[in-house]
């Protein structure tokens, strides 16, 4: 795994524990992408990213959107008046999946253009 192969993946369902990434590919993946960390409450991984203003955050959620409609995989986010809070897990692998990383990957790249 690698960025630049989470960037130009797509995500396909998966299920069961055979869906699931294991520890060492979950820890292969978080060091692809900055400052993302394990959240080890809901499964999941999380970052908060942080903006000018309510407008910038509006504006990054609806573009997480679209890559959530297009990827059929779809974060849970918390919106403040500066701040998204974006995390991924899978449900159906109760835990991490390669999707997950696939869109973290995107929306990374949301925040560099």
């Amino acid at each position: 795994m690698n960025i630049e192969s989470l960037r130009a993946a797509h995500c396909v369902p998966r299920k069961g524990k055979e869906g699931g990434l294991s520890a060492a590919e979950i820890e292969s993946g978080l060091a692809l992408l900055p400052d993302w960390h394990r959240d080890e409450r809901t499964h999941g991984i999380r970052k908060t990213f942080a903006f000018a203003d309510y407008f910038h955050a509006m504006a990054f959620v609806n573009a997480i959107a679209s890559i959530a409609h297009r990827e059929d995989h779809h974060p849970e986010m918390e919106v403040s008046y500066n701040r998204v809070s974006v995390h991924y897990s899978t449900h159906d692998v109760g835990g991490l999946s390669l999707n997950d990383f696939i869109c973290a990957a995107k929306v990374e790249d949301l925040r560099a253009a």
